[in-house]
């Protein structure tokens, strides 16, 4: 059975949906009230970005990387995402590498970068106590 689900989101002013995928969904953003940025990258690592403003819709293809910015530093932002699937899933790209346990050498690594580099961008992203 095919099922759809909703979600209702709030930008304050200067906030982000940071990188992220839905690993079983596309998603469909519509902008209900203010500006929007987003962005997605291909499958060819192409990024992509648009403006929003009130009543514009925009779709995030299944599995791409995307994520949402409010630049109006003065004005929220609301919107409602439709998702084909009651349980589409959600990928945080900088939760899924920095607090998960990723060993700081393989990331230091990956990102072509040192080991305290990493480790200040784990400590940034680590959930407050």
């Amino acid at each position: 059975m095919d099922c759809v689900s909703y979600a209702v989101l709030q930008y304050p002013s200067g906030t982000l949906n940071p990188p992220h995928t839905q690993p079983r969904s596309a998603e469909l953003l519509f902008l209900v009230d203010g500006c929007l940025e987003v962005g997605f990258v291909d499958t060819t690592n192409k990024l992509f970005t648009k403006i929003l403003e009130s009543g514009d819709m925009f779709v995030f293809s299944k599995g791409l990387v995307h994520c949402q910015y409010n630049n109006d530093p003065n004005n929220l932002a609301a919107a409602v995402s439709a998702f084909g699937s009651a349980s589409s899933g959600t990928g945080s790209i900088p939760s899924t590498l920095f607090t998960t346990g990723i060993d700081s050498g393989i990331l230091a690594k990956a990102f072509k970068t040192d080991v305290a580099t990493i480790e200040k961008l784990k400590a940034g992203l680590a959930p407050k106590a």
